[in-house]
């Protein structure tokens, strides 16, 4: 199917059946426990409004209002992990040291006095940072094969001494997000950062044993998987978010068929991972010919797990990096409601249109989207 910018409910009236989507998007939904109160979850999404990786009470603020308004669950902006190559911006939050990890504290407990959920993700950009960025300037990019997502040499190929360093930061963040109160967390495998390097063959070119096929090549993933299960509790959910496209790579594929796609996801489930946040741009389109299954579709019939989708959902535009540069009108949502009323999927993931609109959820399930501000970049510069 070919893919249009527009969505196609772009022409459709603003707003939906107030009753038929509080019972469709108002249904609760469990995940290793953890009781959403509803299938609308917050999309991730990075801000850097947390100056030397520490969130503010601004921040704290800016998810709560997401929270009173509705949402169920909050997956936060990416946050780094304590490793030396892990980050490329002094802006982006932290989720280690006393100073950062107080702060999503209070970030926690600000959602859950608003009636949400909230999940850390942890993030590692492995080899998309650049020489001299970051809060380690001086620490060189990190890959499986120093190669940058367009092939080309860059950074440094981890040893396995960097592996085990990095597998060890994200188990220790996730037993911080315990510790402070989280929900679970989300680990960020997608879009061509260190993880997703791992797994993409363009990035990945090892010859050890996290190198090879595609079944080879998910064994750093799983032995994150691994170590993060251990260290937080059995009914602590643990979500794994991955994508096929990567930044500026739009029509990457991890899995060029159904068969490729449970060679990846296998190992992960089997490792602990108890939810899937399958990343693609427009969810209202099919993955692989021959079916209407979108990716996050594919992903629960493949493994059964809980899945998030997520794309473009009550906009007009699809996204489009770098800058988030497209204004939009908001749009109906009658055709997410008919693929979460047959259980394709079990939640959905909704992010530039709750940067617009706080209020986008509680409109979402009464009917009211057709009051809903439309995304403009320019929000963009400020957390409102």
């Amino acid at each position: 199917m070919e893919a249009t910018e527009a969505t196609p409910e772009a022409a459709q009236p603003n707003g939906s059946d107030a009753a038929r989507a509080a019972r469709v998007l108002g249904r609760p939904f469990d995940i290793n426990g953890l009781t959403l109160r509803n299938r609308i979850a917050m999309a991730p999404m990075t801000r850097e409004f947390s100056p030397d990786g520490v969130p503010g009470a601004d921040v704290a603020e800016y998810y709560a209002r997401r929270a009173a308004g509705g949402v169920g669950l909050i997956v936060t902006e990416g946050t780094y992990v304590d490793h030396a190559s892990a980050g490329s911006s002094h802006r982006v939050p932290h989720f280690h040291g006393e100073a950062a990890l107080a702060g999503w504290q209070r970030v926690a407990e600000a959602v859950h006095a608003a009636g949400g959920a909230i999940v850390p993700q942890l993030w590692h950009v492995g080899a998309t940072r650049d020489e001299g960025q970051g809060p380690v300037p001086s620490a060189p990019p990190a890959g499986p094969s120093g190669l940058g997502l367009d092939g080309a040499a860059k950074g440094h190929a981890m040893t396995g001494a960097d592996i085990d360093a990095v597998i060890g930061a994200f188990a220790d963040s996730a037993a911080a997000a315990e510790r402070t109160g989280f929900d679970g967390v989300e680990l960020h495998g997608a879009h061509g950062y260190l993880i997703d390097q791992f797994l993409w063959g363009t990035t990945n070119r090892r010859t050890d044993g996290y190198g090879g096929d595609l079944a080879s090549r998910t064994r750093f993933a799983r032995e994150i998987v691994e170590a993060v299960r251990a260290a937080v509790s059995p009914t602590f959910p643990v979500i794994f978010r991955f994508s096929q496209w990567k930044a500026d790579a739009y029509d990457a594929k991890l899995a060029a068929d159904p068969a490729e796609l449970e060679s990846l996801l296998a190992p992960l489930a089997a490792a602990g991972v108890d939810a899937f946040h399958a990343s693609t741009r427009r969810y209202w389109l099919p993955e692989f010919e021959g079916s209407d299954l979108n990716l996050a579709g594919w992903v629960k019939k493949l493994t059964g797990k809980a899945t998030l989708s997520v794309g473009s959902v009550g906009l007009d535009k699809e996204f489009l990096s770098p800058g988030w540069t497209k204004q939009t009108a908001s749009t109906g949502i009658g055709l997410l409601l008919d693929r979460m009323e047959r259980d394709e999927f079990d939640v959905i993931a909704v992010g530039r249109a709750l940067i617009a609109d706080a209020q986008w959820a509680d409109k979402a399930l009464t009917g009211r989207l057709a009051e809903a501000e439309p995304f403009d970049a320019k929000l963009l510069g400020e957390l409102r």
